[in-house]
């Protein structure tokens, strides 16, 4: 079986590889894309796959993007954290997803009913494409700095954090902004597959997780990217939920 994979995250991309190698050592990785301009370049001169692995949120916006360029008709098995509504679009429409982080377990099914299918019609992304970006609810940040106002996307945020009773967002890129929203409210508004609150000072993104290190009182210390310089500390009540939730092994609601 010859693969695709489309994934803007390197740790990602490279688990992933590794998992699918596990379950078939048969499957050929024929190329890994982070972009949307990257992958429809690569589609354009390389149609010649069985399987995609596609994340739906890239460093370049949303991978449903791809769409509007290119009609793709190979089975595509989308990696996503969107919420419980657009995963049930997915099901109605008889598409396969895995929920990050990725559980062997699932790609193992995935996989096998993905097989299965290979020589039914094609399937059409684009419709569906359109209807889960109709439906997605628009979560923004309106950040008003001096006289300007900026509009931050909260797939943008890396994680939230307190300092002197002012709550700051961080993107991903390092920018840091103040916003008027409590860590409980935020707490309220984010996705909880992607954030989670390690203590009473931050909120924060898995993917800003550089490195985990043991900690005194069974905590774990966290190094973040971007860079913070106030620690960032998983309490001790946190932490066995914390160790559950990084996992994907805590269930929760989105």
């Amino acid at each position: 079986m010859k693969v695709l994979i489309v994934e803007d995250e390197n740790a990602a991309a490279k688990r992933l590889i590794n998992m699918l190698h596990e379950i078939d050592e048969s499957i050929v990785i024929e190329g890994v894309t982070d972009t949307i301009v990257g992958t429809l370049q690569w589609l354009e001169s390389n149609q010649d796959v069985d399987l995609i692995f596609m994340d739906i949120h890239l460093a370049d916006g949303t991978s449903f993007k791809i769409f509007d360029h290119i009609a793709i008709t190979k089975p595509i098995i989308f990696t996503t954290a969107f919420d419980q509504y657009a995963i049930e679009a997915f099901r109605v429409n008889a598409l396969d997803y895995l929920l990050k982080p990725i559980k062997k377990v699932e790609l193992q099914v995935a996989i096998k009913k993905l097989t299965n299918r290979l020589q039914q019609q094609a399937f059409d992304y684009r419709e569906l494409a359109q209807h889960l970006l109709k439906e997605e609810p628009a979560k923004r940040f309106l950040i008003k700095v001096g006289q300007s106002y900026h509009v931050i996307d909260l797939l943008e945020v890396a994680y939230f954090y307190t300092q002197d009773k002012i709550t700051f967002l961080v993107t991903q890129e390092g920018k840091r902004y103040p916003v008027e929203y409590s860590l409980e409210k935020l707490e309220e508004i984010v996705d909880p597959k992607l954030f989670f609150r390690i203590n009473r000072q931050f909120i924060l993104h898995y993917q800003s997780i550089h490195e985990m290190h043991a900690y005194s009182k069974s905590r774990v210390k966290i190094i973040l990217n971007p860079a913070c310089k106030i620690d960032s500390i998983v309490s001790t009540e946190r932490s066995p939920v914390f160790k559950k939730w990084i996992t994907g092994d805590l269930e929760v609601n989105p």
